[in-house]
């Protein structure tokens, strides 16, 4: 088991035990509500200033719902996951919606143990990679979007940043995986 496997399962066992949309729910006032997530505002102001072709690729998508926002706008969505449960959850959530995508599960961190066999317009980072801490790791993230990605395609990545201005003081620090929340 690799150091981000444990916490991501324990995570989306919790989303659907608690009847939860989305990660955010668990450590935020829960939105409960699969129209609305957090990186939302963001893919809207990026499907506005690009002309974007059809196929899009989202990775670490959870529960599916920026997956779901981009299917909805007719996009060719395909979705992955590092969890099984989170990808079930996705499922159910755009069957819900009427909603084609195709979810799967994958661990981009072994992207490099597999073939490439599709080419996107738009690759979608919906904070996953700010939960992969080692270079050896994000560097085969970051190879496996180049490969994947068309030679006039978009990356969107959306990942949380340091703010100075932020108070840090009740964080939670899991020294495991070097995640502080």
């Amino acid at each position: 088991m690799r150091y981000y496997e444990d916490e991501h399962e324990a995570a989306y066992r919790r989303i659907a035990c608690e009847h939860k949309t989305q990660w955010n729910d668990l450590f935020d006032d829960a939105i409960n509500d699969t129209a609305t997530f957090p990186t939302r505002d963001f893919l809207e102001r990026v499907l506005s200033r690009v002309d974007i072709g059809q196929d899009v690729l989202e990775y670490g998508c959870g529960t599916g719902l920026a997956a779901c926002f981009l299917a909805e706008r007719g996009f060719r969505v395909d979705a992955v996951d590092l969890v099984p449960q989170a990808i079930d959850l996705a499922r159910a959530f755009a069957r819900e919606r009427g909603i084609d995508v195709n979810f799967a599960v994958r661990d981009v961190c072994r992207w490099d143990t597999e073939p490439v066999n599709k080419r996107y317009d738009l690759i979608v980072d919906s904070l996953c990679l700010q939960s992969i801490v080692l270079d050896c790791d994000r560097a085969i993230v970051l190879a496996g979007v180049r490969e994947r990605l068309k030679p006039t395609g978009y990356y969107a990545l959306s990942t949380a940043m340091y703010d100075p201005a932020r108070s840090y003081e009740d964080a939670i620090y899991n020294p495991d995986t070097g995640i502080e929340y």
